[in-house]
Parts: C-alpha cells; sequence; structure tokens
C-alpha cells in the first residue's frame, strides 16, 4: 500500500457479527474526513500539496505519471492491474497507487498560477513550451512552468500556460498518449479529474479567511 509522509497508519478490523450500524458509519464519517482522504477541488484555491491527475480517456483512464528512470511524463492506465472479473472504481473512489502518480503543486500567494513538480526525485517541473511541448526536465521555475488552473462546475479542470494554451492529452504514432499544450479552447481532451488531500483543501479556505 503506498504510504504518504505524515499518514498514520490504520489497522484493520474485522466487522463483529453482533456490531452495531452506527458505530461502523461512525468510523467510516472519520476515515472520509481523514487529512490524507483524496478529495475534488471546487475553486482552484484549492488545488495544493500532493496532486493526482486523471483523464477519463476510453477504455480506461490514465493518469499523468513521472517515470523517474527515463526522467520524463507518462501517461498510465490506472487500469493496468485489473482483471476481468474486478469492477472499475468510480473516478471518486479511484486513489493514486504509485509515488510516481503523485505531483506536488505550490502557488505563490495571491497568483492564479501554479507550479506542478514531480512528487519523486529531485523535482522537476511541468513546463510548456511555445511549440506545446510538454516535459518535466526542469528545476528551475519560469514563465513556462506556470500554469492557471480552470474549475468547471461538474468538478473537472483545465489547465492553461503562460500562451494562453491549454495542457491536452494528445495521441501519437503507435496509439500512445502524450500530453500536449496547444489547445485554443477546451474539449474532452482538455478536461481532468484533479484529486486533492483533504487537509489541503481545507488549509486554502483558511488562508482565504484570514485575508
Amino acid at each position: 500500500k503506498l504510504k504518504f509522509k505524515g499518514e498514520k497508519t490504520r489497522k484493520k478490523r474485522k466487522r463483529e457479527d453482533g456490531e452495531e450500524g452506527p458505530s461502523r458509519r461512525r468510523r467510516k464519517e472519520e476515515d472520509e474526513d481523514s487529512p490524507e482522504t483524496w478529495v475534488l477541488p471546487e475553486a482552484d484555491i484549492e488545488i495544493r500539496g500532493p496532486t493526482f491527475i486523471i483523464h477519463p480517456s476510453d477504455p480506461s483512464p490514465i493518469c499523468v505519471t513521472y517515470d523517474s528512470t527515463r526522467g520524463r511524463i507518462v501517461m498510465q492506465s490506472v487500469d493496468k492491474d485489473k482483471t476481468d472479473d474486478t469492477e472499475s472504481p468510480s473516478v471518486m473512489q479511484r486513489t493514486p497507487t504509485d509515488v510516481s502518480q503523485v505531483w506536488v503543486v505550490t502557488r505563490v500567494a495571491g497568483s492564479p498560477t501554479v507550479n506542478i513538480r514531480t512528487g519523486v526525485g529531485e523535482g522537476k517541473f511541468i513546463s510548456c513550451d511555445k511549440h506545446g511541448l510538454v516535459s518535466a526536465d526542469r528545476e528551475a521555475r519560469g514563465p513556462q512552468e506556470e500554469w492557471t488552473p480552470v474549475v468547471f462546475p461538474d468538478g473537472m479542470v483545465a489547465f492553461q500556460n503562460v500562451f494562453e494554451k491549454y495542457l491536452s492529452v494528445d495521441e501519437i504514432a503507435g496509439g500512445q498518449l502524450s500530453l500536449r499544450g496547444d489547445s485554443d479552447e477546451v474539449g474532452f481532451g482538455e478536461r481532468f479529474w484533479v484529486k486533492i488531500q483533504s487537509k489541503y483543501k481545507k488549509e486554502a479556505h483558511a488562508e482565504e479567511k484570514k485575508r
């Protein structure tokens, strides 16, 4: 099981035959309120900290992953370990299964833009050049490493770069998928499900109240 820094180990407990319903519901509510619970953002200011980025591709959703060995971004199926007899979970149930699937989003206070860096290795930032080429090989932040997240009413998110173009999933030779950053409009390929940890969502609102 994937563990993140600061995550508390919760012991598994088997349900006893005589256990009452309310106590089970109470534990479920406590689990859902855990600081490490993965949730969907409702506003762009909430996107910060450890982040899981999924695209609802067909037939299987894919997540934005960092291959630290090759130093490149990889679009990986979230169902790669799925067998025919297992049911695919909904997006609300999906969580990272490997640290390579987790990105760290940082934001300068008061800025609408964010930086997205790898959660493994030396910390490389996702950048996009004027030709729409997306990579994760820079250790320093500059204009090309800035992204403006746009949260839609349905909870999905688009990322706009400094050239006012959108991040999108693109099919390349051999049917493989990659990221590009040269879309003028937001369509299916430019919309992502983004999951953040509950504590950072609460932290964002606490900072807004202080302002």
